[in-house]
């Protein structure tokens, strides 16, 4: 599988940070696309995906809705791959059911639904998550490999109150399910936090923490990630599709640090910047952990250090200086305890 003679592939939610480069990268390797918003006139939706190269001759935008059943059906029908990243990222939420759990778990069944329906397609990749993998109670500390056979388990991740972590597990939990019922040839990409240059036009939670950490903060999270680069983790997504033998879960993390070694780079890339100098809490630091890179490495993923992705973040950051929020705080991170 390759993008030569212009197969056609589906991106779901392609306004997306790491669907925004996925399209970005397809096109670049000569496949047509076509990408799914929510609402096709916003540009905040639209204006960057068709200023992409190639856009004009092989980008097609679709409107579909995660809760519509059958949206995705024109977009999917006659494309050979599908590439399924939309899902709702956020977390401050009213009503975890209605703003994540209903669109990442019946929006992922939703799609499938839309492949099943077409001979064309031959396999799905969907966009998971580490948070549909590290999350069941097992301890992680330094000693510890996390891999592809460890399972978030979804009572772990409701007593953490972060209900993306919830959504992001179900949904994963029911697209296997589903695809196997179906006869579904699927591959998930199970990235920590994404990193890296900003496409869109908004600021996505993974960067926001970034921002936070460079706009004034007094203090860091006292909170340890894995950490991706997202021109890695689109890779990853083509690979994973054009490699006959790729199947199963692909964990996608650079390094695994604590806030503070996030804070420590950043100070020595940016020495004139005001970072924050304590921690959130006078507790112990979250331990670091180790996440297997084997099944990535089969992918030929070489990884973007997290030194270089936090250099792309910041110069991007300032690029569209209307993503800093001088009085952001604590408001996406800073409370939470993973």
């Amino acid at each position: 599988m390759s993008g030569e003679g212009k197969k056609v592939v589906c991106v779901t939610g392609a306004s997306g940070y790491i669907a925004s480069w996925l399209v970005k990268l397809l096109l670049l390797r000569g496949y047509t696309v076509r990408a799914t918003v929510r609402d096709l006139s916003d540009p905040r939706k639209t204006k960057h995906l068709l200023a992409l190269d190639g856009a004009d001759e092989r980008l097609h935008l679709f409107r579909a809705d995660l809760l519509e059943d059958g949206s995705f059906d024109s977009a999917i029908d006659g494309c050979e791959g599908v590439f399924h990243t939309a899902c709702p990222v956020t977390l401050h939420v009213k009503d975890p059911q209605a703003e994540l759990l209903d669109p990442a778990v019946k929006g992922t069944l939703n799609v499938l639904s839309s492949c099943a329906k077409y001979a064309s397609v031959k396999r799905v990749v969907l966009t998971s998550s580490t948070a549909a993998v590290e999350f069941n109670g097992r301890p992680r500390t330094p000693e510890v490999v996390v891999d592809e056979s460890w399972f978030s388990d979804p009572e772990v991740c409701k007593e953490t109150k972060i209900w993306y972590l919830v959504a992001k597990t179900l949904a994963e939990e029911a697209a296997w399910k589903l695809a196997k019922e179906k006869g579904i040839d699927m591959v998930t990409i199970n990235p920590a936090m994404v990193i890296g240059p900003l496409l869109q036009p908004t600021l996505n939670v993974s960067v926001a923490l970034i921002s936070e950490l460079i706009s004034g903060a007094k203090t860091y999270p006292n909170l340890t990630f894995g950490w991706v680069n997202v021109r890695d983790v689109a890779s990853a997504h083509i690979q994973a599709f054009e490699i006959p033998s790729a199947n199963g879960r692909y964990c996608l993390v650079e390094s695994v640090v604590h806030c503070s070694e996030v804070v420590r780079i950043l100070r020595e890339l940016y020495p004139d910047l005001r970072l924050p100098t304590e921690c959130s809490d006078d507790n112990p630091f979250m331990p670091t952990f180790e996440v297997s890179r084997e099944r990535a490495k089969s992918l030929g993923i070489v990884y973007i250090p997290l030194r270089v992705g936090l250099r792309e973040t910041v110069e991007s950051l300032k690029a569209k200086n209307d993503l800093f929020d001088p009085a952001c705080g604590k408001t996406v991170w800073g409370d939470y305890n993973l």
